[in-house]
């Protein structure tokens, strides 16, 4: 199972904002994952944390093709963490070889489009809408069987778009549009995920439904779940520490 280091560049995300939103922190961070052995760092410039406002297109790219340029010449894999298909383009061109989309190319209609056309990698995960009302939508009848389906409709329209299926990596959407109990229903039947034959990325890395007060005290649970997940088939994690991580999974 591959971790998935974030680096958030942002001021605001809910775990770390304001941590690595400028050159310098960022560069020094991605050295830190690199040597404690991540095998993708995912760069993300806009925060999707619950109730976030969206920012520009220009001010997400200020925050992310430096660092993308930078990180690129340290010789380890990066995804571009957006909803732009125009921040992909770029992202890949400055060095970026996966996109992960969060809205799974919900938010942008060019998306698919770009992803065919840049020939990389492409995560797409379970969406419902954007940060700023998600909560509202999480109403589920059968939580599992419902992710399923809405993520089988963002498979098909990126195997319509042209993305090869050897590219294709599939969300489930921890946290977005899902209360405690969804999150925990989906991770208790990851397998059904797993099952579609598509690479499975699971994103839970110190949110709400782990339990503590603080994104820091929800690290123990989130590193316990990693532990949980390297057994059940799935392609990778996506956490904010990397060390921890690697270690629980060699033990």
């Amino acid at each position: 199972m591959l971790v998935m280091g974030i680096l958030n560049v942002t001021p605001d995300s809910f775990a770390d904002g304001g941590k690595f939103d400028n050159l310098e922190s960022a560069i020094v961070r991605a050295k830190e994952m690199i040597t404690e052995g991540v095998d993708i760092i995912d760069v993300g410039g806009e925060s999707t944390r619950p109730g976030s406002d969206r920012i520009s297109i220009e001010s997400e790219l200020d925050r992310v093709i430096p660092v993308i340029k930078e990180i690129s010449k340290l010789g380890t894999r990066i995804s571009i963490d957006t909803m732009r298909s125009q921040v992909a383009e770029k992202a890949v061109k400055a060095g970026a070889t996966i996109i992960n989309d969060v809205s799974g190319g919900l938010a942008d209609l060019e998306m698919l489009a770009m992803a065919a056309t840049l020939n990389v990698p492409y995560i797409a995960m379970h969406w419902r809408g954007h940060s700023k009302n998600m909560n509202d939508r999480a109403h589920y009848g059968d939580v599992v069987k419902e992710v399923i389906a809405e993520l089988q409709l963002r498979i098909d329209a990126a195997l319509d778009a042209g993305i090869s299926a050897q590219h294709l990596i599939v969300d489930p959407g921890i946290g977005f549009a899902k209360d405690k109990e969804h999150n925990w229903a989906i991770i208790d039947s990851i397998s059904s995920f797993v099952d579609l034959g598509y690479p499975v990325l699971v994103g839970a890395s110190r949110k709400r439904f782990l339990g503590g007060d603080s994104p820091d005290e929800r690290e123990a649970a989130t590193i316990e779940l990693t532990r949980l997940l390297s057994t059940k088939g799935v392609w990778g994690v996506r956490v904010h520490s990397v060390k921890e991580h690697k270690n629980v999974m060699s033990a």
